[in-house]
Order: C-alpha cells, then sequence, then structure tokens
C-alpha cells in the first residue's frame, strides 16, 4: 500500500476519534445542562406550590375576619355551604361582587356582599305575596332546596322542567299570572327569563361568576352549582321572607336544606 494513501487513512482515523471524543463531551454536557434546568424547574414549581397553599390558607383566614354584626348567618355557615366558590371565569357584570381568586383560579365571593345581597332580595322577595311569585330551577341540584322553600311559602315553583309559555301564553291550560320571576340561574333557566323579558315581568336570579345579568332586576351572587350552596341560600332567603311578611311558618333546621350539614367543613 502507499505511504500516502496509509497517512490518508491514519489521518481519518484520528478526525473520527477527535469528532467521537467532542460528540461525547457535548453529549455530556449537554445531559448536564438539562438536568441543571430540569432541577431549577423543579425547585420553581415546588417554590410555586407553597406560595399556593399558603394563598389559600389565607384567604381563608381573611374571609373569617370579615364577620359582622347582625349577618343572617355565620361566616363558617357560609364558607361551609360553598356559598363563597365561583367559576374560573368571571364576566364583567359579576366582577364587582368578587373578592380574589384562589391558587386553583376560582374565583372567591366576598361573603360580606353575599350577606348583604341574601338580605335585600329577601326583603324584595318579601314585597310580594306568594302567590305573585313562581321559581324555577331546572338544575337538578337546586330541586330539593327549592321544593322545602315552596312547601315552606307557598311559593309556587317548577324544578327541572319549565313548562314554554306558562307566563305568556293565557290559551294554554297551565297559564298563570305572576308578578315575579325567581330563577336559580340566568343560563340554564333562559326559557323562563325570555317569557318574563317577554311580557316585562321582574326578575330575580342566583348569578355565579359566569353569568350575565342582562334582563336580572335583583341579582344575588352566589355559587348556583352547588347543591349545599343552593340549599344554604334558599333557607336564608325562606327565615327572611316569612320573618318580613311575619308568617306563622316554623323554618326548618339547616340541616334539612343541607345534606350532612353538621359534618361538613369550610373547603380550603
Amino acid at each position: 500500500m502507499p505511504v500516502k494513501k496509509k497517512s490518508e487513512e491514519s489521518e481519518k482515523k484520528t478526525i473520527k476519534k477527535k469528532t467521537s471524543k467532542k460528540e461525547a463531551a457535548e453529549e455530556k454536557v449537554s445531559l448536564t445542562e438539562k438536568e441543571d434546568k430540569l432541577a431549577k424547574l423543579k425547585a420553581k414549581a415546588e417554590a410555586l406550590a407553597g406560595k399556593m397553599e399558603t394563598k389559600e390558607i389565607d384567604v381563608s383566614k381573611e374571609m373569617k375576619k370579615e364577620q359582622k354584626p347582625g349577618a343572617l348567618a355565620p361566616i363558617e355557615d357560609y364558607l361551609k355551604s360553598s356559598i363563597h366558590l365561583g367559576t374560573r371565569a368571571i364576566t364583567p357584570d359579576m366582577k364587582p361582587y368578587v373578592y380574589k381568586r384562589r391558587a386553583d383560579s376560582l374565583a372567591v365571593f366576598n361573603t360580606e356582599l353575599l350577606d348583604d345581597k341574601l338580605k335585600e332580595a329577601g326583603e324584595y322577595l318579601a314585597g310580594y305575596a306568594p302567590e305573585e311569585i313562581v321559581v324555577v330551577c331546572k338544575r337538578e341540584a337546586g330541586g330539593k332546596a327549592v321544593e322545602l322553600f315552596s312547601e315552606v311559602t307557598g311559593i309556587k315553583s317548577f324544578i327541572k322542567k319549565y313548562p314554554a309559555g306558562i307566563l305568556t301564553n293565557p290559551n294554554l291550560d297551565v297559564f298563570m299570572e305572576k308578578e315575579l320571576l325567581f330563577i336559580c340561574d340566568p343560563w340554564t333557566d333562559k326559557s323562563a327569563l325570555a317569557d318574563a323579558k317577554r311580557i316585562k315581568m321582574p326578575v330575580m336570579a342566583i348569578c355565579d361568576t359566569n353569568n350575565y345579568t342582562m334582563n336580572i332586576d335583583k341579582v344575588i351572587p352566589g355559587n348556583n352549582k352547588s347543591a349545599k350552596s343552593l340549599g344554604f341560600i334558599f333557607y336564608l332567603l325562606a327565615t327572611v321572607y316569612v320573618k318580613k311578611r311575619k308568617m306563622d311558618v316554623k323554618i326548618p333546621e339547616v340541616s334539612q336544606w343541607v345534606e350532612n350539614w353538621d359534618t361538613l367543613t369550610p373547603p380550603k
């Protein structure tokens, strides 16, 4: 074999070895950098989790400090019922009622405002006789509470299904003339809301953070998705309504409106 050819092959082998060593070194550095980045990300995640946990605890503590004289119920009861927990969506209409967001992005209602608005709603409702009001709640979670509310106050209600035209079509056998519509959710009860708008009937509604309040005359801010929240809301409204109208009716204990009330604890 010619000397020149041997020299070229030797040079190629040397270059190949150097390249392999260089690639191995670069790969090692790259792996180390990745490990460092992962470690830093993990540290950041742990630090963020710690901050989130602290924020949740702080929210609960701060809200418990808001108790004021003359409230319809203790602040702990509001927290137990989860009435203060909204959704991750906050509409411009509902923003004024929001206290802050939790670490998991759920909106938190201002419980002091909830108490004020429930008082106002109860007094507003008491301006109408039982036979002048109709309650509509298509959401299954509110069925039990609405039925008990009707039983206590004598107010007509429809749960799960709203008979279309019952407020607007006098030709229907089930047609009824009412002065006030009370709905549990402007979205799920939109058919009843549309009928009320058509005949210019006043509407009172429980509105969550994701609701819009167009065509609502009296807003009750609060969680309208949970059975325990709706149960607590109707319990408080029944209490105010019966008292204001001086009705000789005994209000059932809150445990009859909200299942497992005595064992509930405020969510973090």
